[in-house]
């Protein structure tokens, strides 16, 4: 679908109220099989491949990666697929796109639901230190390749949840982390990092639409932040799902669907 000038990998799904779905950062729309499949039955589907990632064009210019571009894109999507609004599901780093987008774009959101997601970092001096980490990984993926960078990305402690998952599904995961662009990687953490994104904490106060935030019972980071979101959000409902780690939706996959689709049922009324 070509969006604002970029092609955007789009796949539309079922019918009825429409959900536009939303992965995580190195990740495409795959990883929403266990979901789609379910959620197609009673609702449009939206899955998109975010500027840099997947099947989606990978730019050199940093500005077009900015999170206000990215969520101008996603809503440029939903209307071009004939709906003025709907829910935006984000997973992680497609979460704080989808929270952007209810501050940025609010005539587009219906709903959220945010799995393993923040509103970014509150102090200046610590969007700032993040700056600097991103940095760093964009020129690692630039110098040595997406191999080296998967590699260290996997290790990450984030995931150390997902090392449980059946082999098929991380080697699935892992082959899809390594068909990225080093480009699109690298220039979606230095202008769409938690580093570079501005707060988000002031807008939650002021957000009347109906919020999920889901968290995994290990990743304790999250589940921090997940209640400490729906503590601000007028409209926020919080659900931790047991024996999960970061990616409820990979992890847990019939207790994330659970939780969603109720969410949906309700909000969509």
């Amino acid at each position: 679908m070509l969006v604002n000038g970029v092609q955007l990998n789009v796949k539309i799904v079922g019918s009825g109220p429409p959900v536009v779905a939303l992965h995580g950062f190195t990740g495409d729309m795959s990883t929403w099989s266990e979901f789609v499949p379910e959620a197609q039955k009673k609702y449009t589907v939206i899955t998109v491949d975010l500027l840099g990632h997947g099947g989606s064009d990978a730019p050199t210019a940093l500005e077009r990666y900015r999170m206000e571009n990215v969520v101008g894109d996603v809503a440029a999507a939903i209307r071009q697929t004939g709906f003025s609004e709907a829910c935006w599901l984000g997973y992680s780093m497609g979460g704080r796109v989808a929270l952007a987008a209810a501050a940025l774009v609010p005539t587009a959101c219906h709903s959220l639901v945010l799995e393993g997601a923040s509103p970014g970092l509150r102090a200046p001096n610590a969007r700032a230190r993040r700056r600097g980490k991103d940095e760093a990984l964009a020129s690692l993926i630039l110098k040595e390749g997406i191999e080296a960078f998967t590699n260290y990305w996997s290790e990450q402690p984030l995931f150390n949840t997902q090392k449980l998952l059946p082999p098929h599904i991380q080697h699935r995961i892992r082959s899809q982390r390594l068909k990225n662009n080093s480009i699109g990687l690298a220039n979606t953490l230095r202008a769409a990092g938690a580093g570079a994104q501005s707060s988000l904490h002031e807008s939650l106060g002021s957000l009347s639409i109906p919020v999920l935030c889901i968290a995994g019972e290990y990743d304790r980071k999250f589940t921090v932040i997940a209640r400490r979101m729906c503590s601000k959000l007028p409209n926020g409902r919080l659900a931790i799902i047991p024996g999960a780690g970061h990616a409820t939706h990979l992890e847990k996959p019939r207790d994330f669907n659970r939780v969603v689709l109720a969410f949906l049922d309700e909000s969509f009324g």
